[in-house]
């Protein structure tokens, strides 16, 4: 008969220490609170997945829904879209890329019942 025991299960994993190995350093970097100098709107990045799920709130300067919300690299840059669902809001848009430099998020809003597009920064409350 065999004496050998067989090998046991392989040590469980936490889906925490999954996914902090694999988000990249330069997409934790957005988590933080961003403010609009142009109107005091403020954008929460709480946190941004391995799948690159971001969690993400929007203040104007209540809450308004944000109803996805997504950051990846793309040739060496971090970008972040979010689009918003709410009265007022019929899915606007921000399509945003992180300046390391300046510690900016700078890119385009489009406002869905303007059908307009404008140029907006945010910059990181410290």
């Amino acid at each position: 008969g065999k004496t050998a025991t067989p090998p046991g299960p392989p040590a469980p994993q936490t889906n925490a220490t999954a996914s902090a190995s694999t988000v990249s350093p330069e997409l934790i970097k957005l988590i933080g609170k961003w403010e609009r100098p142009d109107g005091g709107y403020v954008l929460e990045i709480k946190n941004v997945d391995a799948s690159g799920k971001a969690d993400v709130a929007y203040y104007n300067p209540n809450p308004i829904n944000v109803s996805r919300a997504a950051a990846w690299r793309e040739k060496g840059a971090t970008k972040l879209v979010i689009e918003l669902r709410d009265v007022g809001y019929p899915g606007c848009t921000y399509t945003l890329e992180h300046n390391p430099q300046s510690d900016q998020l700078f890119g385009q809003y489009f406002q869905a019942a303007q059908q307009a597009t404008y140029e907006v920064v945010f910059a990181r409350l410290k």
